[in-house]
């Protein structure tokens, strides 16, 4: 048998056929040359795809707009949010934290500085291929440097709906 589907909307397992020699660990089990049960998608486990068109305004943060692309709102998600945050030429986000949730961040364009630490007293360059990892809770300020051209951030974070405390009288005020 190469593959058998069953009644999807019983959520019955799908057997797929693995290859001989083959063992993959399922379940708590080693499946090896057998049938193993896979789950088929769910109708409403449904992969979507957002066009530029689409997406939301999440927040603004001083200077910084922040467009979701994944979020409860746009995509029903219940465990991750996913964004493009661009600040453009010489300007800042405010001073802020997340209370819960952690973020990953890549840097996609731009230049600039990283502040963190419970006064933003660490100033880290950033640039293109930058990866940050921000815990819960930590102070932080993206900060765009350039004269002329904007920051733009991809912002990951394992939380649908972000909670953010501004500290307005923390971090660069002059951006």
């Amino acid at each position: 048998m190469e593959c058998d589907r069953l009644d999807a909307e019983a959520a019955v397992p799908v057997l797929v056929q693995v290859s001989s020699g083959q063992t993959l660990p399922i379940g708590g089990m080693s499946w090896s040359g057998s049938a193993v049960p896979v789950m088929p998608n769910s109708p409403k486990k449904q992969v979507r795809v957002m066009r530029p068109d689409q997406l939301e305004v999440v927040i603004s943060s001083g200077a910084m707009t922040r467009l979701a692309g994944v979020s409860k709102t746009l995509t029903g998600s219940e465990g991750i949010h996913m964004a493009v945050a661009t600040i453009p030429p010489g300007r800042c986000s405010t001073a802020h934290y997340h209370t819960n949730c952690e973020s990953a961040i890549y840097v996609a364009a731009g230049r600039g500085l990283f502040l963190s630490g419970d006064r933003l007293e660490r100033e880290d360059e950033i640039g293109p291929g930058d990866f940050i990892y921000v815990p819960s809770e930590a102070n932080h300020q993206p900060v765009n440097t350039s004269k002329t051209e904007p920051l733009v951030l991809i912002v990951a974070r394992n939380t649908p709906v972000e909670l953010v405390v501004e500290l307005e009288s923390l971090g660069r005020q002059d951006c």
